[in-house]
């Protein structure tokens, strides 16, 4: 969905950290039975709106720490391979089912991104980008992000959730119409 407003509506996409679950253990932890229940018909919802879109999607059953995802992501940004990157960490976590919070299953996405996953591996262990990491997250708490995946549009509209197409168009729409607006004298 995003490449298509990207491609219709000469956005920009930028990706930035979140913890969900800050409180998550590194080594992550099972989903819990209760939150498998209630999830259960969002689960659904998605998985239909992912084949709408020719995807598949899995109902992991592990909750990933997230952290080692998000150092690597930027790792990818500095090398120019950002949104390569997360899509295919995106698609290994929720087409796949793996759990991004495992090294391995980093490096992997980093070879298909065509970056050197050994490099990558040594400077997110060395923490370089656990900072910058830690403040765009803050950030995001700050503005009152509380939901993954959370769009802002041009610094106005927050569209919490995955969204159908139509609510981005809608929301678009209002953007330029304000805009224009605000253009007339």
């Amino acid at each position: 969905m995003v490449e298509r407003l990207k491609a219709e509506h000469d956005a920009e996409a930028e990706w930035r950290p979140f913890y969900l679950r800050p409180d998550t253990p590194p080594e992550g932890t099972d989903v819990p039975k209760h939150l498998s229940a209630q999830y259960a018909a969002t689960s659904e919802r998605l998985r239909q709106m992912a084949r709408a879109n020719g995807m598949e999607m899995v109902t992991p059953s592990r909750i990933p720490n997230t952290r080692l995802a998000h150092e690597a992501t930027e790792y990818a940004r500095e090398q120019g391979k950002g949104e390569d990157f997360h899509r295919i960490v995106f698609r290994k976590y929720y087409g796949e089912g793996q759990d991004i919070g495992r090294l391995e299953v980093l490096r992997a996405a980093a070879q298909e991104a065509g970056l050197n996953a050994d490099e990558m591996q040594q400077i997110v262990e060395a923490g370089r980008y656990t900072a910058a990491v830690k403040e765009q997250v803050d950030e995001a708490y700050a503005l009152g992000i509380t939901g993954v995946p959370t769009y802002i549009l041009n610094d106005r509209y927050a569209i919490v959730g995955a969204q159908p197409y139509e609510v981005f168009q809608q929301a678009l729409e209002r953007l330029a119409i304000e805009a224009d607006s605000d253009a007339k004298p």
